[in-house]
C-alpha cells in the first residue's frame, strides 16, 4: 500500500479530512461549553503519550484542535498508528 496506508489508517485520514472540511464549511465557530473539556483532554493525552512514545510527529495534532475534535482526534489516531522507529 502506498505510504503505508492500511485500511484503518486510511479511515483515520479520511475522517480527519472530513472533519477539517466540515469545520471549514461551517466557519469553525469557537469552542463552547463541553468542547473545551474534550479539547483539553485530547491535548494533554497527545502531549503525554507523545513524550512516552517519542512520536514527535503526533504533535501536529495540536494545531488541528483549532478545527475541532472532529479533525484533531482522527488525525491523532492516524499519526499514532504509524510505525515509530
Amino acid at each position: 500500500m502506498p505510504l503505508g496506508l492500511t485500511p484503518l489508517r486510511s479511515l483515520w485520514l479520511g475522517l480527519a479530512l472530513a472533519g477539517a472540511g466540515l469545520a471549514l464549511i461551517a466557519g469553525v465557530p469557537p469552542p463552547r461549553g463541553g468542547d473545551w473539556a474534550g479539547i483539553a483532554a485530547l491535548a494533554v493525552w497527545c502531549l503525554v503519550e507523545t513524550m512516552v512514545r517519542r512520536n514527535w510527529g503526533a504533535l501536529a495534532t495540536l494545531p488541528a484542535l483549532a478545527l475541532g475534535l472532529g479533525c484533531a482526534l482522527p488525525l491523532y489516531l492516524f499519526l499514532r498508528s504509524r510505525r515509530v522507529a
